[in-house]
């Protein structure tokens, strides 16, 4: 495997700490979400960073996959990452990808999303160990 890029983020404090990357242009707190028991502050946690990352790589995987199937689109992507209680006491993550598209018709798209799920590389990453539930709207 050929590495074309790595991303550097840092973070101290874990769930209620502070997370920079190399270039500086993160560098933020970040703070456990209320519904976690956290105190609900403007701040922001893993799970909207990780969706902001997944549904960015997502909606550039569906529209690589559109101008490969020679079709124009426009779309948007909302990545809601939830976290869950398993029966075991554990944690883990689930993710609603609500997908919008614009351009084609609805199989079309419908046959677009998939396809994207197949090449995005974080659904790639996550696949079998994550639920994700792709929804057109």
């Amino acid at each position: 495997m050929e590495k074309l890029y790595t991303a550097s983020v840092k973070v101290q404090g874990g769930r209620n700490g502070h997370v920079t990357s190399d270039d500086g242009v993160i560098d933020m707190d970040v703070r456990m979400p209320k519904g976690l028991g956290g105190d609900g502050d403007s701040y922001t946690n893993p799970e909207q960073l990780f969706a902001a990352a997944y549904s960015a790589c997502y909606d550039g995987a569906l529209n690589l996959v559109a101008r490969m199937n020679k079709h124009k689109i426009e779309s948007k992507t909302t990545a809601n990452v939830s976290i869950n209680k398993q029966a075991d006491g554990g944690l883990a993550i689930s993710v609603v990808m609500e997908i919008e598209v614009n351009g084609v018709e609805r199989q079309v798209a419908e046959d677009l999303i998939q396809k994207a799920h197949q090449v995005c590389p974080y659904s790639k990453a996550i696949r079998n160990n994550v639920e994700v539930e792709l929804k057109l709207v």
